[in-house]
């Protein structure tokens, strides 16, 4: 796809125009392998913008072709209909999915490998380089150290770009790459890949950051923190700022990345999910098509709008999408009651309270000002609590309307001289967050029901909030974390999205030196923080992407793809199946193929190759014609066309590594195939296939059995669903798995009509 966007200078009618509609745009235009499509896009360059060549925000010519510029909305209006041009939509402003994990993962391998499997990336040939979209990086942390790397690999074509912050020496044999992009309403102090935010480092030294020994948020969370791949490069795109992530820059990075030479591409942000946007007008989707054509995997955060279902992001079908989980590490901090009772809680702070309950213990209910009400004296909403009722006391606060936070109780109790807060809250129970000196915990209604009989049934009811400890090895883990976003996909129910969920709760890795906003009174700034969100699951994914590209250079991205989603686990550390936040077994919207496995999926056996020509008909099948898909790709077959009958059932037909199939009926049998691919490595193999099959219905495999004479070695199955009572009220998931005594490659499936629901 090429892509272009036109920025047209503001006049003394700036504010008018953009209330009608002026401002940036992107204008794609397809594929930059096409030579007309490069003559148009810069014909309307040079004709458009001769005298105002300050209004080009960026051209795009490497990956695709485009630019972005300011533009009226009747100049956007006029170059939609020019000839190769695919789509012209507003600059949309993209947000961040942010709100120990490697041990856990390979305690949690199911699979055993009998071939011993290389531990670490010194076992693969390939020197793996990761591109990194997000916020810059913080160069000198300990985490981006280059001690024993060995040269930079010699494909590689980008570069270390200089800033009043930022220089060449701040690259290395490990930030190999440092890239930053200017969007017309930046301040000139982000003008830098030096990360502001944090973000940025975090993910980084989460993929591929160098062991550090003794890491720690301030003695929480201690040990060694170290990426996944630790040997692997990185090169960082700088695209968001503390307003946001300008698409325009999301797709100078993709179009830089793909003539840099990144081998995967690690995307930690997104649209919000009420957005909708479509495939011609989302840069990350764009982006992602032309990365995965020159053979680069796209690896992207699924939303952190959970847990309602149909709230997933970065969805195309060309996107690996990443759910997020706990991991068996639980940040606790206590409640002691009067009479010595604990109650469990969560959160991380550093007050310093007496380990006795000898403070008063209040409602918030109880507590509230003369002209609150008393649901937002319940919640301790800002400006709720009377200042006499708290102070000195410790407030219990309750989220009864599913809309307040933690930490908006805990400093309305702050201000009002309370000594500490317990917030009474099921969904984020299990997420950590740091309350800094204050001592604040969640507990959950369960646990709630404790306090409250406690306080009913006592004079003078008193508690105390206990530090912060890390409990290790805590069960059961994973389950989904309340945030991650949910299934099925709003581009379409034939792929199930997302793909593979991976550790995105509590994570400490590297932040930036000088966050005092993080920093706790009297110390210096933590060079580690812990933060939660699918942010943090994503380069999880993205490391393991990594290695398996270091032992398997060949490998395409949805080889690799499917290695990682086939050989995910269910099953979590109590013996038991992966469940949600709320105790509920969790299904494929919640985990898509299930947890990420480091081990297995380095030789998963078999692997399902979505090819170039599955993506065109996914086009075709979307309801793109074909003039526009040849305009968009540069991988057309002469003699493709789109099938006579493209409809959105058949999307279920592409060759993904996990079955979707929509719009049944109930009355009829529907059929698919799936062709796998035979990398086990030793030629001649044999797989049986079983069926996990949902309630009602039968689902048929045919042939039953996979005879492989070699390796490379493609066979094709079909697969057959048919209802018994004929009716389908809500979605019904079900798996196949290829097995034989050395491997197991799994696909999860999914049935839902036009009329089911997901729950």
């Amino acid at each position: 796809m090429f892509l272009y966007l036109l920025c047209i200078s503001f006049t003394a009618e700036t504010e008018a125009g953009l209330r009608n509609g002026d401002g940036v745009y992107i204008v794609y235009m397809g594929s930059a392998s096409s030579a007309a499509n490069a003559y148009r896009a810069q014909i309307l360059i040079n004709t458009m913008f001769k005298r105002r060549a300050n209004d080009i925000v960026h051209t795009y010519k490497h990956g695709f072709t485009g630019f972005a510029a300011r533009l009226s909305a009747e100049e956007a209006k006029v170059i939609a209909k020019k000839t190769g041009v695919v789509s012209v939509f507003p600059d949309p402003n993209y947000q961040l999915h942010t709100t120990h994990s490697w041990d856990f993962l390979k305690y949690q391998t199911a699979v055993k490998i009998d071939s011993s499997p290389p531990s670490s990336p010194e076992a693969g040939s390939y020197d793996s380089i990761i591109g990194i979209l997000d916020t810059g990086i913080w160069p000198e942390s300990e985490s981006f150290n280059d001690k024993d790397m060995g040269p930079i690999p010699s494909r590689w074509k980008g570069t270390c770009m200089e800033a009043k912050d930022f220089n060449s020496s701040n690259c290395n044999r490990k930030i190999i790459g440092a890239r930053f992009y200017k969007s017309p309403d930046d301040d000139s102090e982000y003008f830098t890949t030096r990360d502001v935010i944090g973000h940025g480092t975090h993910t980084s030294s989460t993929a591929a950051g160098s062991a550090v020994e003794n890491a720690s948020y301030y003695g929480v969370a201690s040990g060694t923190a170290k990426g996944g791949s630790p040997n692997a490069r990185i090169a960082m795109y700088k695209v968001c700022n503390p307003g946001g992530c300008a698409g325009s820059s999301i797709l100078a990075a993709f179009d830089d990345a793909i003539a840099d030479g990144v081998d995967v591409l690690s995307l930690s942000l997104g649209a919000p999910s009420y957005a909708h946007i479509e495939l011609n007008t989302d840069p990350i989707a764009i982006g992602a098509f032309h990365a995965v054509e020159q053979g680069i995997l796209v690896v992207c955060s699924a939303g952190n709008d959970g847990p309602n279902g149909g709230t997933v992001v970065n969805t195309a079908p060309w996107i690996m999408t990443v759910a997020a989980n706990t991991i068996d590490r639980d940040l606790e901090s206590d409640v002691v009651l009067g009479g010595s009772k604990v109650i469990k809680g969560e959160g991380i702070h550093f007050g310093n309270v007496s380990k006795s309950p000898v403070y008063p213990l209040i409602y918030g209910k109880s507590a509230k000002s003369a002209d609150a009400s008393e649901s937002s004296a319940r919640t301790c909403d800002y400006g709720s609590l009377d200042q006499e009722k708290v102070k000195g006391k410790i407030v219990l606060c309750e989220n009864f309307d599913g809309s307040s936070y933690a930490s908006s109780a805990s400093d309305e109790v702050k201000s009002k001289g309370g000594i500490g807060c317990i917030f009474v809250d099921d969904r984020t129970r299990a997420v950590a967050s740091a309350y800094g000196t204050f001592p604040t915990t969640v507990i959950d209604s369960k646990e709630a029901a404790e306090i409250y009989s406690y306080v009913n049934s006592t004079k003078d009811p008193v508690a105390t909030i206990l530090p912060t400890v890390t409990v290790e090895k805590f069960t059961p883990a994973p389950s989904v974390a309340y945030f991650s976003s949910r299934g099925p996909s709003s581009i379409t129910r034939s792929i199930l999205k997302p793909d593979i969920t991976a550790p995105g709760v509590a994570i400490l890795a590297a932040w930036t030196g000088k966050d005092t906003s993080i920093s706790l009174e009297g110390k210096p700034p933590s060079q580690f923080n812990v933060i939660s969100g699918t942010s943090m699951a994503a380069p999880h994914v993205t490391a393991v992407a990594s290695l398996i590209k270091s032992l398997h250079p060949t490998w395409s991205p949805s080889a690799i793809r499917s290695a990682i989603m086939t050989t995910a686990t269910q099953t979590n550390n109590d013996k038991g199946l992966i469940t949600t936040e709320t105790g509920a077994t969790a299904t494929p919207y919640d985990t898509g193929s299930g947890e990420l496995s480091t081990t297995a999926s380095m030789q998963p056996g078999l692997v399902y190759e979505t090819t170039a020509v599955d993506y065109l008909n996914f086009l075709c099948y979307y309801g793109y014609n074909i003039s526009t898909i040849k305009t968009i790709s540069k991988s057309v077959p002469a003699n493709f066309t789109c099938p006579e009958d493209s409809k959105l059932d058949l999307i279920s037909t592409v060759n993904y590594p996990s079955i979707g199939i929509s719009g049944y009926k109930g009355n009829e049998n529907k059929t698919v195939s799936r062709t796998a691919t035979n990398v086990g490595g030793d030629g001649v193999a044999v797989y049986t296939v079983s069926v996990e099959t949902p309630p009602g219905f039968s689902i048929q495999v045919t042939p039953e059995k996979l005879q492989f004479t070699k390796d490379g070695e493609k066979l094709t199955y079909q697969v057959t669903v048919s209802a018994g009572d004929g009716s389908l009220k809500k979605d019904v998931f079900g798996a196949l798995t290829w097995s034989n005594a050395k491997y197991k490659v799994r696909s999860p499936i999914v049935i839902s009509s036009e009329t089911s629901t997901t729950n």
